[in-house]
């Protein structure tokens, strides 16, 4: 909804500024088209001009180490490249508002660092606000000072994002004691030592 993507039911959203939105592996990308035309697209869709994205060109492509693949149709891409080009062009927009939602799990551990340390720039640095959405709870503690918790669409919990990791995993390990646990079969599991 924030993104436009979908409209809500009920309510309304206040937005002050100008959003960008990574919001799935390879949104805004033609198969058929190369990295380097799918920048352009998506960049133009994503609302920069095209003198921002030939200035801006260099610094992505780096940032999303796919330079070698550049002029490789996408099709030929695998998601973990999808993900660091898309990235890459979304994170150097300059816009007020980042969203980004579950896309980092694709991506290796050497660019889910870089694009963590990207975010925190981004909020700190240059002062943008980032939405992060994501089940990741190591991403979540190292890059947001203030978290949501969600249920089934519904706002459980808000907070400092200390308190809303150790009420999610509260719940969570109360959800797995009832779900796989009963004390009555206790006699029937046997403990592993090693």
């Amino acid at each position: 909804m924030l993104s436009r993507v979908t409209a809500s039911t009920r309510g309304s959203i206040k937005v002050n500024g100008r959003i960008a939105s990574l919001l799935e592996v390879g949104t805004g990308f033609h198969p058929d088209l190369t990295g380097r035309e799918n920048f352009f697209l998506n960049g133009a869709i994503l609302g920069m001009t095209k003198s921002e994205i030939r200035r801006k060109f260099d610094e992505i492509v780096d940032f999303s180490g796919c330079e070698l693949y550049i002029d490789t149709p996408v099709k030929r891409y695998s998601s973990g490249m999808y993900v660091r080009l898309a990235f890459a062009v979304a994170a150097h927009l300059e816009r007020e508002i980042l969203i980004v939602d579950e896309v980092m799990a694709v991506g290796d551990a050497e660019f889910q660092k870089k694009a963590l340390g990207k975010m925190q720039d981004v909020s700190t640095k240059e002062g943008r606000t980032v939405l992060f959405v994501s089940h990741n709870l190591v991403a979540v503690h190292r890059l947001c000072t203030k978290s949501i918790l969600l249920a089934n669409g519904i706002k459980i919990y808000e907070e400092h994002t200390e308190n809303v990791i150790s009420q999610y995993l509260s719940e969570k390990l109360l959800l797995i004691g009832e779900s796989f646990w009963d004390d009555k079969d206790q006699e029937n599991n046997k403990i592993v030592v090693l």
